[in-house]
């Protein structure tokens, strides 16, 4: 789909880098000629994921990190200068998630996510963009969630704190636009990941065939697609696109908000009856 140094000389951040989409996406980078830095809070975790991005030829630097402590990633991004000279791109992934009626949710409970989710990603957007607008450029990508503009009940937490990464996104865009600084987002539907899925499709309860009944595509997204849209957000090639949410959901998104979407489950016998008293036929 690209060629095969689309990203050569380029250095990557990115957050919740170790295992899922964070992964992937390294893994795509990696492959197209990127530099990559990845940080999460666990360091076994970070060190297993860069020995298997190596094999992809490039260099990897694993870094721990908590994205909710300021002076944590003002560290290591003056590491991954002192090693890379740059930051080119960053990939604001790291997130956290559970389900839950929100009356029964704690104080605590809705401070973690918040604080994962927006103050996270705007604290590594802050360190990293300051290094970019004295570079004279960058990328950011963040990845956001489709319900970040409807809500959703049952992960308000999450809801809020996306809105505002969202919000946050757009905002830069224009703010950043004049460093050379571009700012986009991809808002994913369902991609399956151990700790996605561990946290928000408990077995036994049918979750799992409901929501793939609901998109239209009736399967959910590969990682290799959402990479791949990263890597062309990432890219040189598509810098005029700054300020812009891009959903790869397979159509999920659109068909929760058609309000006669649900009639494909009308039989075709049926829609011959309506048809044929519409036109005034017995």
């Amino acid at each position: 789909m690209f060629k095969a140094d689309l990203l050569s000389g380029k250095t990557f951040l990115i957050t919740g880098g170790g295992s899922g989409l964070g992964k992937s996406m390294a893994q795509r980078f990696g492959e197209l000629g990127a530099n990559l830095v990845i940080m999460s809070r666990k360091l076994d975790v970070l060190e297993q994921t860069a020995s298997e991005l190596r094999q992809t030829g490039a260099e990897v630097l694993p870094l721990a990190c908590d994205v909710r402590k300021p002076a944590q990633i003002s560290s290591i991004v003056q590491s991954a200068i002192e090693k890379f000279g740059r930051i080119d791109g960053l990939v604001n992934n790291a997130a956290g998630n559970f389900i839950s009626p929100t009356e029964l949710l704690s104080e605590g409970g809705f401070k973690v996510i918040v604080d994962i989710v927006l103050n996270g990603t705007f604290n590594v957007t802050q360190a990293v963009g300051k290094e970019m607008i004295k570079a004279k450029g960058g990328t950011i990508l963040n990845i956001v969630t489709t319900y970040a503009w409807t809500g959703s009940g049952y992960v308000v937490p999450s809801a809020c704190a996306k809105a505002g990464v969202l919000a946050l996104t757009r905002s830069l865009a224009v703010e950043w636009a004049k460093y050379g600084i571009r700012t986009n987002a991809i808002a994913p539907g369902p991609f399956p990941t151990e700790g996605a899925w561990n946290r928000l499709v408990p077995p036994g309860l049918g979750i799992e065939k409901t929501m793939k009944k609901r998109i239209p595509l009736k399967r959910f997204g590969e990682h290799i697609e959402l990479a791949n849209l990263a890597a062309y957000l990432m890219a040189d090639g598509s810098g005029y696109i700054n300020g812009e949410v891009v959903t790869i959901d397979g159509g999920e998104w659109l068909q929760g908000a058609g309000e006669f979407n649900d009639l494909e489950k009308i039989p075709k016998v049926v829609w011959k009856g309506l048809s044929a008293i519409r036109k005034g036929k017995k």
